[in-house]
């Protein structure tokens, strides 16, 4: 079938779904994890369970003036890799060697939990600029490729 997306846009594509149920305020972010071409776990970024979000009560980083990529810690938010993981967890998902599929790539808080989460590759079609994420990824064998999400054509990130 000629409108029929592969697997890679398929998957993408449900990230991005998942990223319009994002709360924040600076960036939509959506994340998939999948396992034999099964999704296992979802996540976007946003306020965690039972605290106000910050369309309620502005953007901390906002509010300080913090530029993007630093201080990650001064937020209200879990990332949407964070939240995919977790939710793993909460179900008792086996995640050991799937693949993630991210609208961003990852920042090195979400990188070092989801090389100990033993993510075996990620898909990502924005790149961000965080090199510490990009050498720890590469280092810890976790191949990194970004998705053209209309032609599905990827290419590696290093």
């Amino acid at each position: 079938m000629k409108n029929r997306p592969n697997w890679h846009q398929y998957f993408i594509e449900m990230a991005y779904l998942a990223s319009r149920r994002s709360t924040c305020l600076r960036r939509k972010v959506g994340a998939i994890i999948v396992l034999a071409n099964q999704i296992v776990s979802s996540g976007y970024n946003g306020a965690p369970k039972h605290i106000r979000h910050c369309s309620e009560t502005g953007c901390l980083r906002e509010q300080l003036d913090v530029p993007s990529g630093v201080r990650h810690e001064l937020c209200r938010g879990v990332h949407a890799e964070q939240n995919a993981v977790i939710q793993a967890a909460i179900n008792g998902s086996f995640i050991r060697n799937a693949s993630l599929y991210c609208t961003n790539q990852p920042c090195v808080i979400c990188s070092k939990i989801l090389i100990n989460a033993e993510i075996k590759t990620i898909y990502i079609t924005e790149p961000y600029d965080d090199k510490l994420a990009q050498e720890m990824l590469s280092e810890a064998g976790v191949e990194t490729n970004i998705l053209d999400r209309e032609t599905g054509i990827l290419r590696k990130l290093l």
